[in-house]
């Protein structure tokens, strides 16, 4: 049913509200596996590999088994448009594909290019939603700290804007202070002086946490505009590939159930049409599959956007790295990529979690707009 159809029907509302339901409970249910995909792959490194059981209990002592659903505010208010991009996208390539043709067919193949314009055009509009998402979801994990403090009066003006509501604590400053102090110096005052620089000002010549910059004003605060769409590159890569993956196989399945349904037809159908569409738990159980194959095929790119996201670089390092022409490691498909050579080892952390996340969340979003939709109509 084309959108002219929907609106000259009424019915128009009720998909948006379908599709905004479904969306939000297919959300709903998966959003603790989410969690602990995200924290197992931040959480990997040279000598850390945390499993899931890990993960489960660090999040419980922290935060409480409430902790996992963290975030799901920004994911959901994410996840709704950008799902609405991804197949509006898609039905309107499609169409384009189907134009003139008399048994409205669509190829897997058409399928799999479509789907490949839907998934960039998807994770432009999620992306910034992602990282505020990815940042509430280590704070749940990340034991306090005296790190630092709440900024105070007399707090420098370069510190108060470069670092949002933190200064380094007083012991680090003291011990910075008491190095410092033998040399010959014509300042009255080396700790506020000392505080003015920003490559010390977090008291050990390192940016914050990625757990103490969440939510748009500390993020854009201390790293800038830009860094709501960190991580672009590979989420390109991984929502085109998932796209791609998930509409092609979602077709092939679609073909191959039509087929099977019009073998007993009498006469024969022409069309697609005359078959009639397929059962609603039939499309359940394509899209879930569909979607855990996506996932697995564009699960590297999931990682490589993830360990990308929860870093934290402060503006005036990113400026210094620009007037520096600083060139990024690793190779130049790395670097169109998105992918760092030293996450090279942890790429498919999390795998088995996003697959059974991706599965379970296609399946329930299908599935509950067939509900929905059965019971507004």
């Amino acid at each position: 049913m084309t959108i002219d159809e929907l609106l000259r029907n009424g019915g128009f509302p009720i998909h948006l509200a379908a599709g905004a339901g479904s969306v939000t409970f297919a959300t709903a249910i998966t959003y603790p596996l989410d969690t602990l995909k995200t924290l197992i792959q931040i959480g990997a490194g040279a000598k850390q590999q945390l499993d899931i059981y890990q993960v489960l209990g660090r999040v419980q002592c922290v935060s409480g088994i409430t902790g996992l659903y963290r975030g799901f505010g920004w994911f959901a208010l994410g996840r709704i448009p950008s799902v609405g991009v991804r197949f509006g996208t898609y039905e309107l390539l499609t169409a384009f594909y189907k134009d003139g043709r008399e048994n409205k067919h669509v190829f897997v193949s058409e399928a799999l290019l479509a789907g490949f314009a839907a998934g960039a055009l998807e994770s432009i509009v999620n992306t910034p939603f992602e990282l505020f998402k990815l940042r509430t979801q280590v704070a749940c994990a990340s034991w306090p700290t005296s790190r630092f403090v709440e900024a105070k009066r007399g707090t420098p003006s370069l510190v108060t804007k470069l670092l949002h509501g933190h200064i380094a604590q007083k012991g680090t400053w003291d011990q910075i202070t008491g190095l410092l102090s033998t040399l010959p110096t014509k300042h009255t005052n080396v700790t506020t002086a000392l505080q003015e620089y920003p490559w010390v000002m977090t008291g050990s010549g390192k940016p914050p946490s990625v757990s103490y910059i969440k939510g748009p004003l500390g993020v854009v605060s201390l790293e800038g505009w830009n860094a709501l769409w960190r991580g672009l590159r590979s989420g390109i890569f991984r929502d085109s590939i998932f796209g791609g993956f998930f509409f092609s196989t979602w077709q092939f399945f679609h073909i191959i159930m039509l087929d099977w349904k019009a073998i007993n037809m009498d006469p024969p159908p022409r069309s697609e049409d005359e078959v009639g569409p397929v059962s609603p738990l039939a499309a359940s159980l394509v899209a879930g599959f569909s979607g855990s194959i996506a996932a697995a095929a564009s699960h590297v790119f999931d990682t490589a956007r993830c360990r990308s996201q929860s870093i934290v670089i402060p503006k005036y390092i990113a400026m210094e790295r620009k007037l520096l022409k600083w060139k990024p490691l690793g190779s130049w498909i790395n670097r169109k990529a998105g992918i760092r050579p030293s996450d090279r080892a942890f790429l498919l952390r999390g795998l088995w979690l996003r697959v059974a996340r991706s599965g379970v969340s296609c399946f329930a979003m299908v599935g509950g707009y067939y509900l929905i939709i059965q019971h507004l109509s």
